[in-house]
């Protein structure tokens, strides 16, 4: 299985970074290839200051060795051996009007010190963070997620969708990160589903990304926008920065299993304000996308 999905990320990093090479016009993704000394590495592909994207990254790692002490904490094991793969990707533009989006498809296995598996599961998702709230690219994200969803089982979406808001939500400044999507994690072998079972959802998901995003990008791209929307997206990417910093998991595995630095951060935007007790105006359009993150909504 480890095989199997890393040779899909493989592909799925492909076929994402041609996409929006095609759409951008401009920039190229750089690519960066690095080892781990522990074991395993990675192909990080960053893209900067082109014509739609500002910055973004589309990045899978393999990794494996003996898990770190914190780690052996944080899953409750003891001295184990761990394998992991994924593909992480997070994409700022250039334009307020156009959001920044995640995603992340991973696959883990645990094993003893005799090197049997005692322990696999599939985790990710994808959610989108707006600048500007526009209904219907809220919509169209969610329903894309959700009928992926509905072709393996009518209660992934609510449930994914529930935990999706739950997660990405900053609790120190109790407002969620965006507008959501879905979140998964822990989805093991069980006596209704399958390790195949799961591949086929986690595979179907990743497969809907550039559904999801690529529409949404197209239709704001060439929106004309004044300095004070591009103020207010770099206010904003500073929450960003405060979720991924402050509460983000995979943040946190990378800098405890000694992840590459570069890759981990590549998530952080490269222009961002914070501005000291900032509020926008009363009844403006950055005023009603904060109206929506005080409380998730169902958008499908």
């Amino acid at each position: 299985m480890k095989e199997k999905f890393y040779a899909y990320i493989q592909d799925l990093q492909d076929r994402i970074t041609a996409r929006l090479e095609e759409i951008d016009g401009k920039a190229v993704f750089k690519e960066d290839i690095w080892k781990r000394k522990e074991g395993g590495g990675g192909r990080t592909r960053v893209i900067e200051n082109g014509s739609v994207f500002e910055k973004g990254g589309v990045n899978i790692s393999k990794v494996h060795g003996p898990l770190a002490p914190a780690m052996q904490q944080y899953f409750k094991v003891g001295d184990v051996n761990f394998f992991a793969c994924g593909l992480s990707l997070v994409l700022h533009p250039k334009s307020p009007m156009v959001p920044t989006v995640h995603a992340n498809w991973r696959y883990f296995e645990m094993y003893d010190q005799e090197g049997n598996t005692i322990d696999s599961w599939f985790g990710g998702g994808q959610d989108l963070t707006p600048y500007y709230l526009f209904e219907e690219d809220a919509k169209h994200f969610h329903k894309v997620c959700k009928s992926a969803c509905d072709r393996h089982d009518p209660q992934f979406y609510p449930e994914y969708k529930q935990k999706c808001d739950e997660y990405f939500w900053n609790s120190h400044r109790d407002e969620a990160r965006g507008i959501g999507g879905l979140f998964f994690d822990y989805c093991k072998a069980s006596e209704e589903r399958s390790m195949e079972d799961w591949y086929s959802f986690v595979t179907d998901v990743g497969n809907s990304f550039l559904d999801a995003y690529v529409p949404i990008v197209q239709s704001r791209m060439d929106m004309p926008y004044a300095e004070h929307n591009r103020k207010w997206q770099e206010i904003r990417r500073g929450r960003y920065v405060e979720f991924n910093l402050v509460h983000d998991k995979g943040t946190l595995f990378g800098l405890k299993t000694n992840g590459r630095i570069e890759s981990i951060l590549m998530s952080l935007p490269p222009h961002v304000q914070w501005v000291y007790d900032h509020h926008p105006e009363h009844g403006s359009e950055e005023e009603k996308l904060l109206k929506v993150l005080e409380k998730p909504r169902p958008w499908v």
